[in-house]
């Protein structure tokens, strides 16, 4: 999905598929950033992963000294600072979120938000091993992914955004279970709590998992100490 967001749900086209979000879906979005604020503190350097065109990033700063947005996409980067330059607390920067042009141990907080997870269609494992690269002993890692109850309204949201032709038409024999497909080729997923719960073990993390509204399940790692 890497390339789906890089060519054609990226800058204007991705704004408004969250423009076209109704009331439960905003809901649903208020929600998870008001979650990852409060793993926040006032003196917090926090780097955003799969920023789009900083929605989240910009909101970051309510709390945090500093946040950086990562995305792959420049036309999603490009809007970012269109709309958020403004802030000096606030930089969008194009980068693959798989091949980080950071120093170790330099965020305070790594936050993946809106199911990123699973929408970037890259390896887990290698997604999670960089954000610990880049994140400071003792700070903390946010990920998450969609609950499995939010399906209607996720469902509904994505209809509507094929109607209004920023995705493909759904794919309805392929589409179920969890995973929304598109008959362009876009397709994505959730993962599941126990998912979540597995991939820490085997990266040796202790990992906390958490259900938010009823719409988004949070994973939270606080990064370890370095031996």
């Amino acid at each position: 999905m890497r390339e789906y967001y890089l060519e054609r749900l990226s800058g204007e086209r991705l704004r408004q598929c969250y423009e076209l979000a109704h009331p439960r879906l905003k809901q649903y979005l208020e929600a998870e950033i008001k979650f990852v604020l409060r793993q926040l503190e006032s003196s917090d350097t926090v780097l955003e992963l799969g920023c789009g065109y900083g929605r989240v990033t910009a909101r970051l700063t309510e709390v945090a000294k500093r946040a950086v947005g990562i995305d792959n996409a420049p036309a999603s980067i490009e809007l970012a600072c269109h709309l958020f330059g403004a802030n000096s607390r606030c930089e969008f920067c194009e980068m693959d979120a798989l091949n980080l042009a950071f120093d170790e141990l330099t965020f305070d907080k790594v936050v993946c938000a809106q199911n990123g997870i699973c929408a970037f269609g890259v390896d887990r494992e290698s997604l999670f091993r960089q954000a610990l690269r880049v994140a400071r002993p003792g700070g903390r890692l946010v990920f998450s992914t969609y609950a499995a109850g939010f399906w209607e309204e996720r469902l509904r949201w994505f209809e509507t955004q094929a109607a209004a032709g920023l995705v493909g038409a759904i794919d309805y024999a392929r589409t179920g279970n969890g995973e929304i497909v598109c008959m362009d080729g876009f397709r994505t997923g959730l993962l599941s709590p126990n998912s979540f719960q597995s991939l820490c073990c085997e990266l040796g993390l202790k990992a906390e998992v958490t259900e938010v509204d009823g719409s988004s399940v949070f994973c939270t790692i606080v990064v370890p100490e370095v031996a």
